[in-house]
């Protein structure tokens, strides 16, 4: 019975001395909380996205603090709000956020946009893009499997009839599709705004685009010659506009032969 009671002594007398060894060592060892760094990161949306240009939302709540960056409108998930927020903590001035929404820069469905094979393999756009570019001729078009979709953490990203669509309202321009489209056909766009987008983003040329796609941009310059804004060019044999020039005048759009320039309204 008392090698019992000495036996237990002893483990109890180890666990207290364990115990106080911690506590001490952690007081020692223990690293200085930044609180202005977590009081930055408890108001970011915790996206981690990395649109900021830093490493997720810690990173930049880090930078904030430490004085490496003054910008408190980086984050274009959380917006004007997390912008003011942040600007009160660190008593700056808000920078402001311009909302934008992801766009997919193709209109190739099946019924427009051929196809030299039928790709039967891991439902991947990545995987499939990696044998013979995914199976469309058009090597620059949406393979529609859903790669984006899967990494947009708000959920705006759906498939409709072969080709990925992003739903403006729901878009919080966090980038994660543009960074995981493997075609990258995705680009960012001002929100909340009529605007001409060219729904291709093809560079080959025009007879070539014309085998592989009925609404793929041909580079006519058709566009380019009637907007009065300036607004529209043309590099590489496909158009592109400048949103912040563009009025929706719809100009390029009735001018475009093949119908590749639609006027939207992005939420």
């Amino acid at each position: 019975m008392n090698g019992i009671l000495t036996a237990v002594a002893i483990v109890a007398g180890i666990g207290i001395l364990a115990g106080f060894l911690l506590a001490v060592l952690s007081k020692i060892m223990a690293v200085p909380v930044d609180e202005k760094a977590a009081e930055i990161e408890e108001i970011l949306p915790g996206a981690n996205c990395g649109s900021c240009g830093f490493s997720g939302c810690s990173g930049y709540a880090a930078a904030l603090s430490s004085g490496k960056t003054k910008e408190t409108g980086l984050c274009n998930p959380g917006g004007n709000e997390v912008s003011q927020k942040i600007a009160a903590i660190m008593g700056l001035a808000a920078g402001e956020v311009i909302p934008m929404t992801a766009v997919v820069r193709c209109a190739g469905t099946p019924d427009k946009a051929k196809s030299d094979a039928v790709y039967d393999g891991v439902q991947s756009c990545a995987m499939a893009a990696q044998l013979f570019g995914g199976g469309k001729s058009c090597q620059y078009g949406c393979l529609g499997l859903g790669d984006c979709a899967r990494a947009c953490p708000y959920d705006a990203i759906m498939l409709c009839d072969g080709v990925a669509v992003v739903s403006p309202e729901m878009c919080r321009a966090c980038k994660k599709c543009i960074d995981t489209c493997p075609k990258h056909i995705i680009a960012l766009m001002p929100k909340g705004q009529l605007t001409a987008a060219v729904l291709c983003a093809n560079h080959d040329k025009g007879a070539k685009t014309r085998k592989d796609c009925t609404v793929g941009c041909i580079g006519c310059m058709k566009c380019v010659k009637v907007c009065p804004n300036e607004a529209v060019k043309v590099e590489n044999f496909v158009a592109s506009v400048d949103n912040m020039k563009c009025t929706a005048c719809g100009a390029c759009a009735e001018a475009c032969p093949v119908g590749a320039i639609n006027v939207l309204k992005l939420g």
